[in-house]
């Protein structure tokens, strides 16, 4: 079982850049993919990146251009690097890590992030 703890949000103002960290406790290259989610007050949480073991990553259509994905295997960590941030990304992020072979779903606690001026 993975344990994920995130770090990295606060408040930004629209334009601002934030990075968000998510350190797992175990191993998890090349058995986990890791993907960003997000989840504003009152909506569903959805997808904003996804990086698989051999770094192919995919992104919301909200998001492209602006936040980049990335994974560190030596360090059992994922990253989050948001860019020209708009208002409409506040949300809380939470770090998935979902086992390749079992399709099990783990997360973290989530990371509050606020765009606004």
């Amino acid at each position: 079982q993975v344990q994920l703890v995130e770090s990295g949000g606060g408040l930004v103002q629209p334009g601002g850049s934030l990075r968000l960290s998510c350190v797992a406790s175990g191993s998890i290259f090349p058995l986990y993919e890791m993907a960003w989610y997000r989840q504003a007050p009152g909506k569903q949480r959805d997808l904003v990146a996804r990086t698989f073991p051999f770094s192919t990553t995919n992104y919301a259509d909200s998001v492209k251009g602006r936040f980049t994905i990335s994974r560190d295997n030596a360090k059992n960590t994922e990253y989050l690097q948001m860019n020209s941030l708009k208002p409409e990304d506040t949300a809380v992020y939470y770090c998935n890590a979902r086992k390749i072979t079992t399709r099990d779903d783990y997360w973290g606690q989530g990371t509050q992030v606020t765009v606004s001026s």
